[in-house]
């Protein structure tokens, strides 16, 4: 294990100070700092290890003893593991070192409880909340199960099978009130059908410049942000192009990020599926960024979307940010294989270069009957 100090920005995060446990890889260093600080931290230190989940504390017993010394010294409050921990491996952790522990599943959603605004983004976060609690009051019972009472139920009933009963409830019903939401969702796109109105929904990793290009084609004034997770709910509009009278329902979704759990993808399945029914998928990438995070993210980009059965002959890769590449970049981009085969498109939405370009393709592969996709 080795560690690497990086001096914390400017703005204060109001989460703290965090020392960071991730893989060597530049992408990994880079993308866990960036979640760490779209949650509030300020990046302490930066620790790196080939294998971040192993052993009882999710690191080796002396990296373990090594990180207790760490913390200590940089005053961190938390200790951040990009990876998944069980409930015994980030309490013995948190035991060696007396600092919260907190690992990449809890990090994301911590993110999006600060990024809900709407009612529907709120609901699918406590949602995934409860998801990723779940096993750890399992955890929980089967520890008390074994340690603290003779019979399950009963007379020995304990508090923790009383909140385990309670996640489980609060599921049921936060599934409920998703499910109404997606019928209402599911009512609108049955009424603009019934208008002739095709759908066109923007995809990407986050922070790729989705709301940017959703604000020029919308003629909208959505937040635009660097920050990971500006947007967690779908935001829906007609647009009209010069030359036809007809309409397009253009969907701005929320970003797919490396590694997303399947849960949290069902969670907010409601909002996401927008891109299962799109005519058209725009999926954005961030063409600026060197060449082994554009494949990464590209991976993961196809991963969610065949989770969610999103045709691929409906999807057109769109490189955004081409103001910032030469030539050779984006020749390069564009052998990647993930995508062979998908249609590409390049544009500056910052700049509005290419900007005519996809205009005119939404209108040839949405609105041209004779090449409907």
């Amino acid at each position: 294990m080795k560690h690497e100090f990086e001096k914390p920005r400017a703005d204060v995060g109001d989460s703290g100070k965090a020392t960071l446990v991730t893989y060597p890889d530049e992408f990994a260093k880079r993308e866990i700092q960036e979640l760490a600080r779209a949650a509030g931290y300020i990046v302490a230190d930066l620790i790196t290890q080939k294998q971040v989940v192993k052993s009882e504390y999710g690191v080796g017993v002396g990296k373990a003893e090594e990180l207790s010394e760490i913390v200590a010294n940089n005053d961190s409050k938390t200790i951040i593991v990009d990876e998944r921990l069980t409930s015994s491996q980030a309490n013995n952790l948190s035991k060696v070192t007396h600092t919260e522990v907190v690992d990449r599943e809890r990090l994301i959603l911590n993110i999006f409880a600060r990024r809900a605004t709407t009612t529907e983004a709120k609901l699918q976060v406590q949602l995934a909340e409860l998801s990723y609690e779940m096993p750890r009051a399992r955890d929980a019972v089967r520890y008390s199960v074994r340690g603290e009472r003779a019979g399950f139920s009963g007379m020995g009933e304990t508090m923790i099978d009383i909140k385990f009963r309670a996640l489980k409830k609060r599921m049921v019903f936060l599934k409920q009130k998703l499910r109404d939401a997606r019928s209402h969702r599911e009512l609108h796109r049955t009424e603009r059908r019934k208008l002739g109105m095709p759908f066109v929904s923007l995809a990407g990793y986050t922070s790729s410049g989705k709301t940017t290009i959703f604000n020029r084609l919308a003629s909208e004034s959505k937040e635009e942000s660097p920050k990971l997770f500006t947007t967690l709910s779908t935001t829906t509009r007609a647009i009209g192009f010069p030359g036809t009278k007809r309409t397009v329902m253009l969907s701005d979704t929320v970003g797919f990020v490396s590694r997303l759990p399947t849960y949290m993808v069902e969670s907010f399945k409601s909002t996401l599926e927008e891109l299962t029914y799109a005519d058209l998928v725009l999926l954005i990438v961030d063409a600026s960024e060197n060449f082994e995070s554009v494949r990464i993210k590209l991976e993961s980009c196809r991963d969610v979307l065949n989770q969610l059965d999103v045709d691929p002959a409906k999807i057109v890769l769109v490189l955004n940010k081409i103001d910032l590449l030469d030539i050779a970049s984006r020749n390069l981009i564009q052998r990647i294989d993930i995508f062979s085969g998908v249609a590409t498109i390049e544009i500056s939405a910052l700049r509005g270069d290419g900007m005519h370009k996809l205009r005119n393709l939404i209108v040839d592969r949405a609105l041209s009957p004779a090449r409907a996709v």
